[in-house]
């Protein structure tokens, strides 16, 4: 029994040794995978150079701008319209709308002119006949006047009762003349205000057809100076939504008075407006000399400069500014909206501590790095010198040590399973 119990000790004992060493070999497996799925990166020396990358579209300066015209009516159908790109020169259409309104409005104006001076016409005929008579009256109440006077004269040899007659008949052709004389100038007046009326009425026909003319006129847009035609998005639709591309118009598209249409930019003056991060704008300035490159022109790099820097947009999780640099060198093979790569150099630093930008992380006000030790990764407090999108210049740290390019907290919490710690005890 003794024996028994001797080996049974033994035996118990060699099983939690072999359970200990497995434990530990186990542990320092999943330690030793944990830290090797951590990428990692030496803390570097030497110069960098901060530059910022950014995608623009390419535009021309000083564009023409072509918007539907104020007509006064309601929504507008494009009936021609060229095809975005095309070259146009001084003078040629570009943009025409549906002119049916306007062209009915125009002959409607046209009959209510025509109708309009045939009043007038009218009027004035039948004035002058008014006149003429009024004319004659006048002339016929003088006579009478004339002759009543005559017999007047002969009043001292005739009986008192024919020369009473004749001096009532001298004041009743009187009368008559001067009843004749006032009803002329109160004809006068109201004829020329008759005239005045109809010819109000065709000056506002006349001004209407005008209009209509003007109008149809100007729903043919023509360009103003040579250039390629940029077409505008439709934004006149009820299909918008956040983050969606617009279509560009095209003919039977409807547009409203005022909106732009097409825009024609000028061939002798290029522009790039890029949309560059948040990060960066502390890093530009307006001077600063920009390399551009044209995905549609390969191997050229044409020199610009940076001509505005607008305000900070769009959503809290992608902020960034507009920034418009103008081209100092152009290309008769340049075209508006093509894609453009700019590379602006903002500053160099010479014998200068650095990492990827990914490597530096911030918490609760402090710059950190995950310095790597024998325990593992700890954090480690350093100084930001100077960032950009690809790298960051620090200093509290050495040249040659071992820093996280990823959290290794977050990588912890994606350990390996039991399953894949065993497999590694394994092997």
């Amino acid at each position: 029994m003794t024996r028994k119990l001797i080996i049974g000790l033994c035996a118990a004992a060699l099983v939690l040794a072999l359970v200990g060493w497995g434990g530990a070999r186990l542990m320092k497996a999943v330690s030793t995978t944990a830290a090797s799925s951590v990428p990692v990166t030496r803390v570097k020396r030497g110069d960098v150079t901060i530059t910022v990358h950014a995608t623009g579209e390419l535009s021309g300066s000083h564009t023409e701008m072509l918007s539907a015209p104020m007509t006064g009516g309601g929504d507008m159908a494009i009936t021609y319209l060229r095809q975005p790109g095309e070259l146009v020169n001084p003078g040629d259409v570009v943009v025409k709308f549906d002119t049916t309104e306007q062209e009915y409005k125009l002959k409607e104006a046209e009959a209510d002119l025509a109708e309009a001076e045939q009043h007038v016409l009218q009027t004035q005929a039948d004035n002058q006949a008014k006149q003429e008579e009024t004319r004659y009256a006048l002339y016929q109440a003088k006579m009478d006047v004339r002759t009543a006077e005559l017999e007047v004269r002969r009043n001292p040899i005739l009986a008192d009762i024919v020369a009473r007659e004749n001096t009532l008949a001298l004041q009743a052709a009187r009368d008559h003349l001067h009843q004749l004389e006032q009803d002329t100038a109160n004809q006068q007046a109201t004829s020329a205000a008759a005239i005045a009326i109809q010819e109000a009425a065709r000056n506002k026909a006349k001004v209407e057809a005008q209009t209509a003319r003007q109008n149809i006129d100007n729903m043919v847009l023509r360009a103003k100076s040579r250039g390629y035609v940029n077409i505008a998005q439709n934004n006149n639709g009820n299909f918008f939504y956040y983050g969606m591309q617009l279509p560009a118009l095209q003919v039977g598209d409807t547009v409203n008075a005022g909106m732009m249409v097409a825009e024609i930019p000028d061939l002798r003056n290029w522009q790039v407006t890029a949309h560059i991060g948040e990060l960066d704008r502390g890093h530009l300035s307006v001077g600063q000399k920009v390399n551009v490159t044209i995905v549609a022109l390969p191997g050229k790099t044409f020199r610009g400069t940076v001509k505005d820097i607008g305000g900070t947009v769009g959503a809290f999780w992608n902020r960034h500014f507009d920034c418009t640099i103008a081209l100092d060198q152009v290309s008769p093979e340049m075209r508006p909206g093509m894609t453009s790569n700019i590379v602006i150099t903002t500053g160099t630093y010479p014998n200068s501590l650095w990492v990827p930008s990914q490597a530096l992380f911030e918490s609760d006000g402090r710059t950190f790095v995950y310095l790597e030790t024998h325990s593992g990764f700890v954090a480690h407090d350093v100084k930001l010198l100077r960032r950009s999108e690809s790298q960051v210049v620090l200093s509290g740290i050495q040249e040659g040590q071992v820093v996280a390019l990823a959290s290794p907290e977050q990588q912890n919490q994606g350990a390996p399973s039991k399953a894949g710690a065993m497999k590694a005890l394994g092997q």
